[in-house]
């Protein structure tokens, strides 16, 4: 890591110096390690990963403008790693606080008797029809249908993004009706 600093902040001074090709070299350098870290980052968070490029330019947008502000006498990566911290908090709380709930840890519920699961699934059926169409209609396809999200996404005209985020949401309003139902 130290030889990797001394290397990175050489790379910035020559930069800063006008020499374009050391800052092509350093920002190849730092990409990789900013992807990674961008990705732990949301993990960490509870968030999907796939953001992660978007953090990543983010972040090289900001080194680019603020150059300026780094102390050549100073080392590279705490400049670095400081404004990747702040873009990383910056996009988590542009998402906002969101519960990410993976329909797969659903997948093996436990059964009660034949009965009980009749009118516990009549009574699902009749919350589900309150929820908003697309929740409704996007909760049937994956839940219900066993559809993927890419083939309920195709098939309701909507972008994955938009299938999971009513995927979500529809989870989590009918999680709240049951609850309030509950006696």
């Amino acid at each position: 890591m130290h030889g990797r600093d001394e290397e990175w902040t050489g790379l910035m001074r020559a930069a800063m110096a006008g020499d374009a090709r050391a800052y092509r070299r350093l920002l190849d350098a730092v990409t990789p390690v900013l992807r990674a870290a961008a990705r732990r980052g949301l993990a960490r968070a509870g968030q999907p990963p796939d953001q992660s490029e978007d953090i990543v330019q983010e972040i090289l947008l900001a080194v680019h403008l603020k150059r300026q502000t780094w102390d050549t006498a100073a080392p590279f990566a705490p400049w670095l790693f400081a404004i990747a911290r702040n873009k990383l908090i910056d996009a988590l709380r542009r998402r906002g606080r969101r519960v990410f709930v993976d329909i797969d840890d659903f997948a093996e519920t436990i059964a009660g008797p034949p009965d009980q699961d009749r009118v516990a699934a009549r009574e699902v059926a009749a919350h589900l029809q309150r929820l908003p169409s697309r929740q409704r209609d996007v909760l049937q396809a994956i839940a219900l249908d066993s559809a993927s999200i890419k083939e309920t996404a195709t098939k309701l005209a909507m972008s994955e993004g938009a299938v999971r985020v009513a995927l979500h949401r529809g989870l989590a309003n009918l999680a709240a009706r049951l609850r309030d139902h509950d006696p």
